[in-house]
């Protein structure tokens, strides 16, 4: 393969970055470390999808990711970037990420907290997930699954923008990731079942339309057993989404501190933040900080229309990324390497 270019070409037409195009890791197929026959690609994607009529989302660094997630084939990174902006047209979601308004979230948050927190010790963005009081009866009688889903799609657009242009310009370097932590204390088979079609809905949006999101995932507090099943899985796998997976028990600090500064993580899991009003509610990061946070892109259209309260449709009805409903029984190791990617912060 040809040397990788020391910067990486931008379109005029679709490249207006206000922070920085070059990533970290130095891998191939990264922004700042393509190839010319790479190069090539992302030319020929975006001229095949704006052949189809697709004016949006051609920049880059957008095409960069469908292509690595489909191993630089164009083909196939036409095909999801295609099922992708179809999915994207049903929920409407440019509106929904404007106008949104998760108004319950305090309450759905008493049985299952998602947020994102601060940053890793390498600039990203900390997602958190605690599974272990999910309770989806009491939770649908506080919100519906097509809210769950929606609330899910808007906060993945936010890790877009403003979320990881603002920790790129912190860093100065180009940041695509998120650090994931998943606590799995508490979490039974039992209770397993029954929210494993809500999961497996979540994780196909995050599979299908948020490719190479994930930078790190730690799944800590592990129960007994869950080893033995990774041993088996991760052998399915990408080596270097494996690479990315870190499956933790109950003594999980010392390593999850090596990549995320103990002033960053929540006292809960061995930090030592303690935010007002609590680290969950917080959304603390860059890009809340006047210094490197600026006004998304979705933000600057139809800034007039109406705050969305769909709360008067039926649970489930939001598309689900192709993802079918699975039956209550537990996971089998396969739905388990299906799963691997989590929700909402992603791939």
């Amino acid at each position: 393969m040809d040397s990788e270019n020391p910067t990486m070409k931008l379109d005029p037409k679709y490249d207006h970055y206000d922070y920085p195009t070059t990533a970290k890791n130095g891998q191939s197929g990264h922004p700042g470390h393509t190839t010319p026959e790479q190069d090539a690609q992302v030319y020929q994607l975006r001229m095949k999808l704006e052949a189809d009529g697709y004016t949006e989302r051609l920049d880059t660094l957008t095409l960069l990711r469908f292509l690595r997630a489909r191993k630089f084939d164009v083909a196939l990174a036409e095909k999801m970037f295609v099922d992708c902006e179809k999915w994207r047209k049903e929920i409407d979601l440019d509106n929904l990420t404007r106008n949104f308004d998760y108004h319950e979230k305090p309450q759905v948050f008493e049985y299952y907290p998602q947020y994102y927190h601060k940053t890793d010790k390498d600039g990203r963005p900390v997602y958190i997930e605690q599974l272990g009081n999910i309770d989806l009866a009491a939770m649908y009688k506080i919100t519906t699954s097509e809210r769950m889903l929606a609330n899910l799609a808007v906060e993945y657009e936010k890790v877009g923008d403003p979320r990881l242009p603002a920790c790129s310009r912190k860093a100065g370097q180009l940041l695509e990731t998120c650090c994931t932590i998943m606590d799995l204390k508490g979490v039974g088979i039992s209770k397993v079942s029954s929210v494993y079609s809500y999961v497996k809905q979540a994780s196909a949006i995050s599979q299908n339309y948020y490719p190479e999101r994930l930078g790190r995932l730690y799944l800590i507090n592990a129960p007994w057993g869950f080893s033995g099943v990774w041993s088996i899985v991760k052998g399915w796998l990408d080596p270097v989404t494996v690479q990315k997976i870190h499956i933790l028990g109950s003594g999980y600090q010392k390593e999850l501190l090596e990549q995320v500064p103990a002033e960053n993580l929540p006292t809960i899991f061995g930090g030592t933040c303690e935010c007002p009003g609590g680290c969950a509610f917080s959304d603390e990061g860059p890009w809340t900080d006047p210094q490197w946070t600026r006004t998304p892109k979705w933000a600057k259209k139809d800034e007039g229309k109406q705050t969305i309260n769909n709360e008067g449709v039926n649970p489930g009805t939001i598309p689900d990324g192709g993802a079918k409903p699975a039956a209550a029984s537990a996971p089998t190791a396969e739905d388990v390497a299906d799963e691997i990617k989590p929700a909402p912060a992603p791939q």
